[in-house]
């Protein structure tokens, strides 16, 4: 059972995301909080995955990430996404990106990923991101390179010890990252943009 703190400073958003994730067999919404005071105030090892707003008075969602840093998975989710809040919460350690007009099964999809210590970046927020530069994890690169040599998501898998089903979510986030739609368009930028000048 993945466990959830969702944090909004909206009652009724709060509500409507611990009734999505609820719905779910594998996933229980643990706490609500109003703001990132009221998520430090929690027992955070007794969290697994915490589904945090970007904007919120106050403590906003990049303050929340700076105090909490790494002890717990977090799902950043937004409206709308700055490419330089995008940016920043990524490099604060946030496992992911989605907007608020996700349906409930890729929102549930995303919680899942993010336990499992996968990147996810919904296609939308990832578009606002700068294609020139886009923000990769070790792994995402990795397999950015081999899609560059061509490799099957078995061959990728077999290289690098993953399950196939493992390296296809991480095909997924490549293409969303880069902006493109297929294995081919991320083929031709990898060297680009995995040996920048």
């Amino acid at each position: 059972m993945i466990r959830v703190a969702v944090v909004d400073d909206h009652t009724l958003v709060r509500e409507g995301l611990t009734f999505v994730l609820n719905a779910h067999s594998d996933i229980t919404v643990v706490a609500q909080c109003a703001s990132g005071e009221e998520l430090i105030a929690q027992a955070l090892d007794e969290i697994d995955v915490i589904l945090l707003d970007l904007y919120m008075p106050g403590m906003d969602g990049l303050e929340t990430l700076r105090r909490i840093g790494s002890v717990t998975k977090t799902l950043m989710l937004t409206t709308v996404g700055r490419d330089r809040d995008i940016r920043q919460a990524l490099s604060l350690g946030a496992g992911g990106f989605v907007l608020k007009d996700s349906t409930g099964s890729e929102l549930a999809s995303a919680v899942r990923a993010v336990h499992c210590g996968m990147t996810v970046i919904s296609p939308a927020a990832a578009m606002s991101l700068s294609i020139n530069h886009p923000v990769l994890t070790p792994r995402e690169r990795d397999v950015l390179a081999m899609l560059g040599r061509g490799l099957s998501n078995r061959d990728i898998a077999s290289e690098l010890g993953l399950a196939e089903r493992t390296v296809k979510v991480h095909v997924g986030n490549v293409l969303a990252k880069l902006g493109v739609p297929s294995r081919t368009q991320a083929a031709l930028k990898a060297d680009t943009i995995l040996n920048p000048s």
